[in-house]
């Protein structure tokens, strides 16, 4: 919220908001039918949007056509997010990816929109490990993080899992799950050196949490709120 008017996730408001209170930013990014990468959560435009259907069946220009419910804004191509922002705080690039579709065309356009911009902030993560391997071979210098959950996966497979994932992806930074908090996993690579962001955090207790396990929380909500002890000026 902003002065008691809810902006609408993903959206240019939403990030202007934040960059006025010295923020940084997290935004979800996936491929349009033209291979260009734009800012939107979801698979299918249902929830956000008044239109159906899959996000990936759409052109960019298209997209940038529908207005997202609840505000004034539209769907917007992550070049235009990384120009309004223009480097006044991080950003955090979220690549939306499936097993089953090629990673290598929205990982390009993620790349070229990152280099044609005037931040230099920026950073990738996703939780498909093909990604990270994807930016550690064509794209070393843009920071890239895997992101990682345990919950359903606690036994040897899930550990199995990470393990190759962490292998394949080669990440500069982890992204781990608060719920997972305390995590063997999340201790050991940050005690090797690897920085630990959580997600996602919506309270002051689980910032609390966040900070006594993490070096960074990705909040949204009251998340964004301190608690007792904590530095209200922490970057999200």
């Amino acid at each position: 919220m902003a002065g008691g008017r809810v902006l609408v996730e993903n959206s240019l408001s939403a990030f202007e908001a934040a960059a006025e209170r010295g923020l940084g930013v997290e935004c979800d990014v996936q491929r349009s039918a033209d291979d260009q990468a734009v800012v939107f959560h979801d698979w299918e435009l249902d929830r956000l949007t008044g239109e159906c259907g899959p996000v990936a069946k759409r052109s960019a220009s298209e997209l940038a056509s529908i207005p997202l419910t609840g505000g004034n804004d539209a769907i917007a191509p992550l070049g235009e997010v990384l120009r309004q922002i223009a480097g006044r705080v991080p950003v955090l690039v979220e690549i939306k990816s499936r097993a089953n579709l090629p990673h290598g065309p929205i990982c390009h356009s993620v790349s070229r929109a990152i280099v044609s911009s005037p931040s230099s902030n920026i950073a990738v993560m996703s939780f498909d490990p093909r990604v990270g391997a994807w930016f550690a071979r064509f794209a070393p210098g843009i920071p890239r993080g895997l992101v990682v959950t345990e919950e359903g996966e606690r036994g040897w497979q899930g550990r199995l899992k990470r393990s190759l994932a962490m292998r394949h992806a080669r990440p500069d930074f982890l992204a781990v799950d608060i719920r997972d908090l305390p995590s063997a996993f999340a201790a050991r690579h940050r005690a090797a050196g690897m920085p630990i962001l959580s997600w996602t955090v919506r309270s002051p207790e689980l910032r609390e949490r966040a900070a006594l396990h993490a070096d960074a929380p990705i909040a949204e909500g009251t998340g964004l709120l301190p608690s007792e002890g904590l530095m209200a000026g922490a970057q999200s």
